[in-house]
């Protein structure tokens, strides 16, 4: 029985891993917090004039290895020309490691938007970002078994796996594109929304520890909304979605949040806010999330409780995840706080 229940844990992890690699893309239920991952062309839409975001990820930790992914943006925004025009420069850096195998990638990805003013007198921005740079892909070799590994009587680790891998190391170069309106609602300057469309891996990048030059990372599309409104001086309401697909996969998340000021004054003046709500990836988990304002940091956590059908196995626990936010205004006069118009949300 104890052989059997081996065998049947290590036959979960194997699907789980398969499942990574066949949705291509490392994910984060706080989609909200990485903006650049989502698209580039939502680099710079905040209130301030930098902004550093990091997240932790780490899910599947009652089923097999833990799945760890880390994430950390920057982005400066800057005023250019006389015409309410902005450019933000920033940059990606990502870390995932899935899997008993350690199968780890890295993305450090340069980040560039130009946010072009359509209106004198409103908040109106046309944005366009480009985002590309080097992903490095490894497994450890160690730690990989097959069955040509069985020798009849058991597990042989001096014999060979028998499979054409050419290199346990790989590194291309990746590219995104994207684009997004962004768009202040009625006379608050802090009830905005955007909408954007964002093409990841448009170069196409050859993708396999094989030798199989043929393949590749297969393009993905995905669509993006954010509204965020005030439901009375002290009380705002943020909903987010991201709708994503990549070959045949394909992914929807969605949710809302509920900010309540803590301090007594306005929402978007207060220093102190929570953040209550709750999201979903659609046939996939429930996330409910928990976020703090403290002025400029944001602290945030969710956790995934999983309801696709590994909800067996993994006794409906997914992922936990942390994210940190630091987003201030520069003490100068081209400051975007000085600014009438400015892309933010």
């Amino acid at each position: 029985m104890r052989k059997y229940n081996k065998c049947k844990w290590w036959l979960v992890a194997l699907m789980l891993q398969a499942a990574n690699l066949y949705a291509q893309d490392m994910h984060f239920s706080q989609f909200f917090e990485t903006p650049l991952w989502r698209n580039p062309s939502l680099a710079g839409i905040f209130a301030g004039d930098l902004r550093f975001q990091g997240v932790y990820r780490t899910q599947w930790g009652s089923v097999t290895v833990p799945y760890e992914t880390g994430s950390f943006n920057g982005e400066y925004k800057m005023p250019i020309g006389g015409a309410n025009d902005f450019l933000t420069m920033g940059g990606q850096l990502m870390y995932d490691r899935a899997g008993s195998t350690r199968f780890t990638t890295t993305h450090l990805l340069p980040a560039l938007n130009y946010h072009k003013s359509l209106s004198g007198t409103h908040n109106t921005y046309l944005s366009v970002g480009f985002m590309g740079g080097l992903v490095q892909r490894s497994i450890d070799r160690t730690k990989i078994s097959t069955n040509s590994q069985w020798d009849g009587s058991g597990y042989n680790p001096t014999l060979d796996i028998n499979e054409s891998v050419a290199n346990y190391n790989l590194s291309y170069g990746d590219a995104s594109v994207g684009m997004s309106l962004n768009s202040g609602i009625g006379e608050s300057e802090y009830d905005n929304f955007f909408i954007g469309v964002a093409y990841h891996h448009f170069n196409r990048p050859k993708n396999s520890f094989y030798r199989k030059p043929d393949i590749e990372l297969n393009a993905k599309w995905v669509y993006s909304f954010g509204l965020r409104f005030g439901m009375t001086p002290n009380t705002y309401l943020t909903v987010e979605a991201d709708h994503s697909r990549q070959g045949t996969y394909s992914e929807t998340l969605a949710g809302a949040m509920i900010g309540f000021a803590l301090d007594g004054y306005d929402f978007g003046e207060s220093r102190y806010n929570l953040h209550l709500g709750a999201f979903m990836r659609w046939k996939d988990a429930m996330m409910p999330v928990l976020k703090i304002d403290y002025k400029p940091f944001s602290i945030a956590f969710s956790y995934d409780i999983n309801t696709s059908q590994l909800r067996t196995a993994s006794q409906g626990r997914g992922g936990f995840e942390l994210s940190v936010t630091y987003l201030t205004f520069f003490d100068r006069d081209n400051s975007t706080k000085n600014a009438v118009l400015c892309p933010r949300y």
